[in-house]
């Protein structure tokens, strides 16, 4: 029978390999212990996503540091962005409103000048000694003549400019007569006047009655004549100045039209009467100091 001993070789081998599967090492290292089949699965690792949501639930102090790092320089590139925008609205200007600019303000700087020397030689005066007093009360009444002029509560007269608006449409209303008197009021106008009859102050102000404008409470005829005291050169170039209210006024929302006249004397009669006061009163003059 040679199938014999090779039979029996089989079933060795077989009984040798279900022993071996018997005493098998674990996981641990020790005899017997849990199959490949049998061992815990890992759990998955979390998506990139949610790493990065945890951390940001959760940061670490570098990550703080990064933050403040990266938020200070986005500040800095944000004003950088802003100073070269407010520089590009010189450098895109065209040449004649560079020079109008320029001219304003040379004429600012020069009656700022002339301020200051006239206050220096004031000051000379008071300090020399010589008929003091004299001095003092000529100044004092200069300043209350020049303070009346601006308060409106005295008539004045000089070079300026006569500024007629014709408005058929009659679209010209409180905010177009507003920015007219701000313009004059930067190009160093001193005294204003509408229609001869309202003197424009620090507390004037203007609005709309229906289609009538109001100065103060008093209606404006039209067309609208608005007389300026001031260099006359300045003023009409402030009025004409791209985007100002020549522009404004001749244009299609407006469709009116402006005529400017430089002249060598503007008499300005009207004056503006200042409400009484309504809890100030004045008080009694204290001891002469001897």
């Amino acid at each position: 029978m040679p199938d014999a001993p090779r039979a029996t070789s089989r079933r060795l081998a077989a009984l040798a390999r279900a022993r071996a599967r018997i005493v098998e090492p674990g996981s641990d290292g020790t005899p017997g212990g849990p199959s490949s089949e049998e061992r815990p699965v890992p759990p998955p690792r979390p998506g990139v996503w949610r790493r990065i949501g945890l951390a940001a639930l959760r940061p670490g102090r570098s990550q703080v540091v990064a933050a403040v790092v990266l938020c200070l320089l986005g500040m800095a590139g944000v004003m950088q962005v802003r100073t070269n925008d407010s520089g590009d609205a010189y450098r895109t200007a065209r040449r004649e409103d560079l020079v109008q600019i320029l001219d304003g303000l040379g004429v600012e700087s020069r009656r700022l000048e002339a301020e200051v020397a006239e206050l220096q030689s004031t000051k000379a005066r008071l300090q020399s000694g010589a008929d003091t007093q004299r001095v003092a009360r000529e100044d004092a009444s200069r300043r209350v003549q020049e303070l009346g002029i601006l308060a409106g509560t005295a008539p004045a007269h000089g070079p300026g400019i006569r500024i007629r608006i014709s408005d058929p449409q009659e679209k010209v209303d409180a905010n177009v007569l507003l920015d007219a008197v701000e313009e004059l009021r930067d190009a160093g106008a001193e005294v204003i006047e509408v229609n001869d009859s309202s003197r424009v102050v620090a507390s004037t102000w203007f609005g709309n009655d229906g289609t009538t404008l109001l100065v103060d409470g008093v209606p404006l005829e039209r067309p609208l004549v608005i007389e300026a005291i001031g260099d006359p050169h300045s003023l009409e170039e402030a009025a004409r100045f791209r985007g100002g209210i020549v522009s404004e006024i001749t244009g299609p929302k407006i469709g009116g039209d402006v005529t400017i006249a430089q002249l060598g004397d503007v008499v300005v009669t009207s004056l503006h009467a200042p409400p009484a006061s309504q809890y100030a009163r004045p008080a009694a003059a204290g001891p002469t100091p001897r």
